[in-house]
């Protein structure tokens, strides 16, 4: 039988949209914020010399750079006040997590509920000060060492650096949290969504671009076309599937009466550790291409030489430690946000049980066999979503917005963020539900 959420999903039509005028102003909030965003990605940084940083960009946008003005919505490309992006937020949420688990203090904080998590969320800003302003440091001392970047070399473009980066992205991060307060949810995800959607029309411009030119022939954007399309089929299927473990609750007396037991499930997603592994791998791959570039105008040792061609877009090393590294990010990261012991400790404190499996060590033991078959099929759907359309990006030559990394993170915040706004139509008929019959109980009782 359908839940009650279920049926109220079922029964969502345009009239209850047109009805929502609470989630219509978080929509427009939600637009309005992410046009501030775009905006400040065109916005320069200033000292920079635009014309040779251009020309000193093209040649480092095969590393590390591309991937991270891939996910700062070209602002890299532009040195713009939002050049740093989220990114320093998202490393300092992944180093507060691992931190959650191997330190007691904050493991103990991540139990104690909303404070405990307001207090966590409190040493994240810290940590994303720190990471931003060592980030942006290393970014002024990058750019002094090219030839001809920086107007005014010096500690005064170095300050004034270091200030605008990091003021850029503790704005992104004030930005994401308001729109996770006030508009549709998911804000850090949506200002990563926003930057790479942002590219996509012009790596599709770029991509048709070469064909008319004849370097890519039709037949090659055609299959290019239909890797994207099945890429994005594969993403849907897999970010929604769950394998869902019977919960069962045993029967309560209340008095004379006795209650029958309830029944639930516990999801678990194929694909908990999300984007991430893709992310990581990808950063610590083109790291070296990245560190090369800058260390061209100095002689490097033959084996150094060796190991940066070996680690290049398209090359066999680099697709086999991608590889290795997805799959090995998909496991550590999955392990860091689930605790099946955690887990099992719930179950059992809320009398919760899982049929056939004795509750608290057995139950944890077996949540932990589920979760690690399943992620398995997640480190190889991972994968083949990833490398897929590397093969691709390598030996055609589209842009990198076109790869596995950016439609992965497309399409999952896209799934999420409809979600979202389900969740909120859903709330607004209940809502909706509960005031007509509170009506039809006062005519009654008149």
């Amino acid at each position: 039988m359908a839940s009650a959420a279920e049926q109220l999903a079922s029964n969502l039509n345009f009239s209850t949209f047109a009805k929502a005028e609470d989630l219509k102003k978080r929509l427009w909030f939600t637009l309005a914020a992410l046009l501030v965003y775009r905006l400040g990605t065109h916005i320069p940084l200033p000292g920079l010399n635009p014309e040779a940083y251009a020309q000193a960009f093209r040649g480092q946008a095969g590393g590390i750079l591309g991937l991270f003005n891939m996910f700062s919505g070209g602002a890299v490309q532009r040195m713009a006040i939002f050049a740093l992006g989220i990114m320093p937020y998202i490393s300092a949420s992944i180093i507060v997590q691992l931190m959650t688990s191997v330190v007691p203090a904050l493991e103990n904080l991540k139990k104690e509920g909303e404070q405990g998590r307001k207090i966590i969320n409190q040493y994240t800003r810290y940590g994303t000060v720190i990471l931003g302003a060592l980030q942006a440091y290393g970014i002024a001392a990058g750019l002094e060492s090219g030839q001809g970047l920086v107007v005014d070399p010096g500690w005064f473009f170095r300050l004034s650096t270091v200030l605008t980066l990091l003021g850029g992205t503790m704005f992104l991060m004030w930005l994401g949290e308001q729109i996770t307060s006030r508009g549709i949810g998911n804000g850090i995800s949506l200002i990563i969504f926003a930057g790479i959607a942002a590219g996509l029309p012009t790596a599709l411009a770029g991509t048709l671009e070469l064909g008319r030119t004849g370097a890519l022939s039709t037949p090659v954007i055609l299959l290019v076309i239909l890797v994207a399309i099945g890429v994005i089929g594969v993403i849907v299927f897999v970010e929604r599937a769950q394998r869902r473990l019977l919960i069962q609750y045993p029967k309560r007396q209340v008095g004379n009466r006795m209650f029958q037991g309830d029944t639930s499930h516990l999801p678990l997603k194929l694909n908990t550790s999300g984007v991430i592994p893709a992310i990581f791998a990808s950063s610590l791959l083109l790291l070296p291409a990245t560190v090369a570039g800058f260390a061209s105008t100095t002689a490097m040792p033959a084996w150094a030489t060796s190991i940066v061609a070996a680690l290049g877009h398209g090359q066999p090393l680099y697709m086999v430690l991608y590889a290795a590294l997805i799959a090995f990010f998909a496991f550590f990261y999955t392990a860091i946000v689930f605790n099946p012991k955690d887990t099992a400790d719930n179950l059992k404190k809320h009398g919760g049980f899982i049929p056939g499996i004795r509750p608290g060590e057995r139950t944890a033991e077996y949540i932990d066999y589920v979760l690690t078959r399943i992620t398995v099929i997640g480190a190889i759907y991972l994968v083949f979503v990833c490398i897929l359309p590397e093969i691709l990006v390598s030996q055609t030559g589209i842009p990198l917005s076109l790869g596995g990394t950016s439609l992965l993170i497309v399409v999952s915040v896209t799934l999420d963020t409809v979600a979202q706004i389900q969740g909120h139509l859903i709330a607004q008929q209940y809502e909706g539900l509960i005031k007509k019959s509170k009506l039809r109980g006062g005519k009654r009782g008149r």
